[in-house]
């Protein structure tokens, strides 16, 4: 039984959220799931170099992403709540 609850709870990444306009200019048309959606934004990170080169864990916006998560430097763990709220 408890495995049944544990398996409805991770279900949250599973199921397709909408997006808002400025997070599909970065990761495509939604609806999408919030797993799908993490890794496209970071495909986008690796594919522009988005990435600070002395620390991994820092990410420097380019205009398309900086436009869901703003245009300053931002780690890569305040990314994933930035991106979030631009998931309905």
């Amino acid at each position: 039984r408890k495995g049944l609850v544990m398996a409805g709870k991770n279900n949250a990444l599973q199921k397709p959220v909408n997006l808002s306009p400025e997070l599909e200019n970065v990761v495509g048309k939604g609806p999408m799931t919030r797993a799908q959606v993490t890794s496209k934004v970071w495909d986008h990170i690796k594919a522009n170099d988005l990435q600070d080169s002395k620390d991994k864990r820092m990410i420097n916006p380019d205009d398309k992403l900086g436009a869901v998560i703003g245009k300053e430097q931002i780690s890569m763990f305040k990314m994933t709540g930035a991106v979030s709220k631009h998931m309905s």
